[in-house]
């Protein structure tokens, strides 16, 4: 999952936080670590009440609500504990940090647990390496936009553009690690 099949550059789940939060590398880092915490924390409950719950009473069509639910609300909590104990992280973190509950990777790989019907530690395990291939991507990302940022680019290309270029040369050197090129 962090090399082969990384949420960002073979499935292109999270683009929002990666653009948007792959200015600097502090912040890289840090949203990389709430995000692993909330796909982790996602896969374990959300796991347990499809196992437990849904299937149990044949409401397996209710996941994809019941899981967004347990995203929101994790990272409510996530977002009400940076605020109280390191409020520059959760300035830097701006508007990025509620948008992990709307963030794809994350709903992405508590689906994909349930569709491969993976166990509880093989789910975790997915949700390991989700969240660290989510969070080498965003810091490579950010390095490479923190020496760009130095570079003389041309001026059509500087900020975005020259993002996406970069994304999709990351996409494609990922995608050898498969193979499939």
């Amino acid at each position: 999952m962090a090399l082969i099949n990384n949420f960002i550059l073979s499935k292109f789940l999270g683009l929002c936080p990666f653009f948007g939060v792959s200015k600097k590398l502090s912040n890289a880092v840090s949203m990389g670590m709430a995000v692993i915490f909330v796909m982790l924390a996602a896969t374990l409950i959300s796991w347990v009440i499809y196992k437990y719950v849904l299937e149990s009473f044949g409401m397996e069509f209710m996941q994809i609500v019941i899981f967004i639910l347990v995203i929101a609300s994790l990272v409510q909590i996530i977002e009400m504990t940076i605020r109280r104990t390191n409020i520059t992280l959760y300035n830097a973190l701006g508007i990025y940090l509620p948008l992990i509950t709307t963030n794809c990777a994350v709903l992405g790989v508590v689906l994909i647990n349930v569709q491969y019907e993976f166990d509880i530690v093989q789910s975790l395990v997915a949700a390991i390496g989700a969240g660290v291939g989510f969070t080498l991507v965003l810091s490579m990302m950010s390095g490479i936009r923190e020496r760009l940022d130095l570079a003389d680019t041309p001026a059509c290309f500087r900020g975005m553009p020259i993002a996406m270029i970069t994304a999709m040369i990351l996409s494609l050197a990922f995608l050898a690690f498969g193979g499939m090129i």
